[in-house]
C-alpha cells in the first residue's frame, strides 16, 4: 500500500494540471532580491545528479549543506571533498567532516569556496579592458551540531560565516541552516524539513572607483545597499521502492522548494543501486528557467575492510551557460 501511495503521488506530480493545483508557482516577482548567490549552487555530485532533491536523503558529508539533521545519521567519522567545474572557468570546492560522539551527538565542520579566476576590468570607455584584473572569491565556513533523538527522528543546526569579495569590496554575514528528519517506521519512507541560509543581511564594505562623464573623471563609491541572504525552505520526501536486499535498490525522491528570491519550484530524483556498490542517478528541477534537461550521474562505493570509499560524478546542462561537471570523494572511517 505504501508503494502504491508513493508511486501515485509521483504520477500526479507529473501531470501539469494536477501539479499546478498542488504546487502553485508564486513569487516570481522576487527574482534577484538577495545576495550571496553562491550559497544556492549545489556543492556535491550526488545531490546535483538527483536534481537537488536530497533534503530527505543526503547520505554523506553533503548533509552538512542540504539538511544538518541527516548528519546525525552518519556513522562514525565521515570526510568528503567535492569539486565543481562551473561555467567560464569558475570553480566551486567543498570539504566537510563529521564525527559521531558516543553520546549520540554528531559534530561537523565544512568549508565552501567559489573562485572566479582572473577576469579583465572593463568599462564603458575601455570595453576591451583597462589592463587591470579582478577576482571574485566567496567563502562559507560552517559548524554543525546534530542529534538523533530516536531511531526515527533527528534534528540539526549549522551556523555559517559567509563572505563575498570582489573588486576591493567585501560583504559578510552569519546565517543558519536548520532541519529535521523523520523515518516513517520500517516502511522505507522518510520526510524532512529544512531551512537554509536564514540569517543577517550583509553590507558591502570598501571603495569602488569608476569613470564617469563629468568634471571629475573618477567617482568613488563607498555607500552600498545591504544584501539579504538567499533563504530557502525545503520539504522533501524519499522512498525506497527496492530496499537492496535482492542486490538491487531503487529510491524515489520528491521535494518542494520555496526560496525568498524567486518562485517556488519542485524537484524529482531517482537513484538505482546494484549490489550496494554501483549507483545510477537522475533528476529534474521543474520551473527553473535555466534547467532544460535532466541532471544525471553515477557513483561507486568501494569497501576497504571496515572503511568505505565513495566516488561520485554529476552532470548538469544549463541552457545558456553550458555544461557543469561535479566530482566527489567520500570516506567513511
Amino acid at each position: 500500500m505504501n508503494r502504491i501511495i508513493v508511486i501515485a503521488l509521483l504520477l500526479v506530480l507529473a501531470v501539469p494540471s494536477a501539479r499546478a493545483q498542488l504546487l502553485p508557482t508564486l513569487g516570481g516577482e522576487r527574482a534577484g532580491t538577495s545576495g550571496f548567490q553562491f550559497l544556492k549552487v549545489p556543492v556535491d555530485a550526488r545531490g546535483a545528479a538527483l536534481g537537488e532533491s536530497v533534503v530527505a536523503d543526503a547520505n554523506d558529508v553533503s548533509a552538512l549543506v542540504w539538511n544538518p539533521a541527516l548528519a546525525a545519521r552518519l556513522p562514525s567519522i565521515q570526510a568528503g571533498f567535492h569539486h565543481t567545474a562551473y561555467f567560464v572557468d569558475v570553480s566551486l570546492d567543498f570539504v566537510g567532516v563529521t564525527y559521531r560522539m558516543p553520546q549520540g551527538i554528531t559534530l561537523g565542520a565544512s568549508l565552501q569556496t567559489m573562485n572566479s579566476g582572473e577576469m579583465k576590468v572593463t568599462t564603458e570607455f575601455e570595453p576591451s579592458g583597462t589592463g587591470e584584473t579582478f577576482r571574485l572569491i566567496d567563502v562559507a565556513a560552517g559548524f554543525t551540531l546534530a542529534q538523533q533523538l530516536t531511531d526515527l527522528f533527528s534534528y540539526g543546526i549549522t551556523a555559517k560565516y559567509i563572505q563575498e569579495s570582489v573588486a576591493g569590496l567585501t560583504a559578510s554575514s552569519v546565517v543558519f541552516d536548520m532541519g529535521v528528519h523523520y523515518m516513517v517506521g520500517s516502511t522505507g519512507a522518510r520526510m524532512a524539513v529544512a531551512v537554509r541560509n536564514f540569517g543577517f543581511d550583509g553590507r558591502p564594505e570598501g571603495e569602488l572607483s569608476r569613470p564617469v562623464i563629468a568634471n571629475d573623471p573618477v567617482r568613488i563609491e563607498s555607500d552600498f545597499e545591504a544584501m539579504t541572504p538567499p533563504t530557502t525552505f525545503h520539504l522533501g520526501f524519499a522512498y525506497d521502492i527496492l530496499d537492496g536486499n535482492g542486490g538491487n535498490s531503487l529510491t524515489a525522491l520528491a521535494q518542494l522548494n520555496n526560496p525568498n528570491d524567486n518562485a517556488e519550484y519542485w524537484t524529482l530524483g531517482a537513484e538505482y543501486g546494484f549490489n550496494r556498490m554501483f549507483f545510477l542517478r537522475a533528476g529534474y528541477r521543474f520551473g527553473v528557467e535555466e534547467m532544460d534537461a535532466p541532471s544525471m550521474g553515477a557513483g561507486f562505493e568501494l569497501p576497504f575492510g571496515s572503511r568505505k570509499l565513495g566516488i561520485d560524478y554529476g552532470f548538469n546542462r544549463m541552457a545558456r551557460l553550458g555544461n557543469v561537471h561535479r566530482f566527489g570523494l567520500n570516506l567513511s572511517i
